[in-house]
Order: C-alpha cells, then sequence, then structure tokens
C-alpha cells in the first residue's frame, strides 16, 4: 500500500527537517512526501531539497504564495498519478503530531476518510487562548449548521483519504484556495457517499513561525458557506 503525504509550506525553515524526521522515524513501509513550497522567503524551498537527499520526498517549487486549496489540489493530483493507495493532508508548523499516523492508517479499514479531530471525545486544543478558541469553535459550528456536515471538527487539517474517494470527487472543481478548502472537499465528500470517521488529536499551537491565517481567508470562508449551500455537485 502505497502512502503520500502533502504538505503545504510557506516559512516552515525551522519547523519542516523536524517535521520530515518524526515522520520517516515511523518506518512505515511505501510512505513517501510530497512538499509544496509557495517560495517561502526564509528559504524552506531550499531546506526540503537537502532534506530530499536524505528521504524519500519530493519538492514542488510553485511561484509565489497562491495559498492552501490549490497547493492541495495539485498534491492530490500528483500523489493520484503516482499510485498512491491513502493521501494524507497535514500541516508543517509541527501542530500535527506525525506519530498519529499509523491510527489514521488504521481507520481506512472501515472509513474513507479518516479525520484528525479535537472536537471528540479525546481531542484537545493546547496552546490556544480562549478567543482563538472561541473563532474555531465558531468557524466549526457555522459550517456544520449550514452546510449540514456531520462531522464534529469540519475545519481539522490532518487527514487521510482512501484514493477511491478522491477519485470520486471531483476536487479538481474546488474553488478555494483559503482554509475553506477543508469544509468544501468534506461537503463534497458527504454528497458523494464517503464514509467519513474522526478520530480524536490533541492539536498543538506552533512554537516557531507565524500563522498564515488572515482575514482574507475569514472573509473567504463565509463566502465559500454561502456558496456552498446552493451548490450543485455536478456544476
Amino acid at each position: 500500500m502505497k502512502i503520500s503525504i502533502i504538505v503545504p509550506t510557506y516559512n516552515e525553515k525551522e519547523n519542516l527537517p523536524v517535521l520530515v524526521k518524526k515522520i520517516f522515524d515511523l518506518k512505515i513501509p511505501d510512505l513517501s512526501l510530497l512538499i509544496i513550497d509557495d517560495a517561502s522567503p526564509d528559504g524552506t524551498g531550499q531546506i526540503a531539497e537537502e532534506l530530499a537527499k536524505k528521504y524519500p520526498l519530493k519538492v514542488i517549487h510553485r511561484q509565489g504564495k497562491l495559498g492552501l486549496g490549490s497547493a492541495y489540489r495539485l498534491g492530490f493530483k500528483k500523489a493520484l498519478e503516482q499510485g498512491a493507495d491513502l493521501i494524507f493532508e497535514m500541516d508543517a508548523d509541527l501542530s500535527h503530531n506525525p506519530y498519529d499516523i499509523p491510527r489514521f492508517i488504521a481507520g481506512t479499514d472501515e472509513a474513507d476518510i479518516v479525520l484528525g479531530s479535537r472536537r471528540i471525545k479525546g481531542g484537545k486544543i493546547a496552546g490556544w487562548n480562549l478567543w482563538r478558541k472561541f473563532c474555531s469553535w465558531g468557524g466549526a459550528e457555522t459550517s456544520r449548521l449550514a452546510l449540514g456536515l456531520k462531522v464534529k471538527d469540519p475545519t481539522t487539517g490532518f487527514r487521510c483519504y482512501k484514493k477511491e474517494i478522491l477519485e470520486k470527487i471531483p476536487f479538481e472543481k474546488i474553488k478555494s484556495n483559503g482554509y475553506a478548502w477543508q469544509e468544501e472537499i468534506l461537503f463534497l465528500a458527504e454528497m458523494y457517499g464517503a464514509k467519513i470517521k474522526e478520530i480524536p488529536i490533541t492539536f498543538i499551537d506552533r512554537k516557531k513561525g507565524k500563522s498564515k491565517f488572515s482575514l482574507r481567508e475569514v472573509a473567504e470562508f463565509f463566502v465559500t458557506l454561502i456558496k456552498l449551500k446552493f451548490k450543485n455537485p455536478d456544476n
């Protein structure tokens, strides 16, 4: 079984080497990493190339900060072309624990998509203040209510997809380039009958680097919800 982990990067020079080492310390057979770097001015792309000399990973260099959604669209396409059976989404900032990866893989025995959830029993968030927790909770609940999503944590970015569901979902039609990507692909997945399983994770706020979340992302998030409310999956 071939496993591909997609990691978009922008200014993660301090975090990326730690993340890559932890992933490959797991010794999971047929696991590869695809790093998609958006021309990080801190040199993350060059660091990724150095890591590629030691680990089974590939690097795609893009010409600017093109967004999370477009990075995953490209990453999924490449992973499917290379014959991946399982495809992961994962952040580069160490907020997602690589040692949880085997639990995601096990979860695909009974689901098409496995989500790392902070909002089910056993899940938690470490390092956020009350305001950020409230904003995150509000975004998740707004998504669930507006779109009728069944999952508890639709905004999570730690995920594993079976190739079979990605081959059904027209993810190339997803227009969101920011964090709204997460809700949009889940919305389509539920439309196409995906069986989704949530497993508890501990989300740890980044220790190094700066968050990429912005007011523009917030605006896109709510615009996307409105559009999806009236979306036909065949359009």
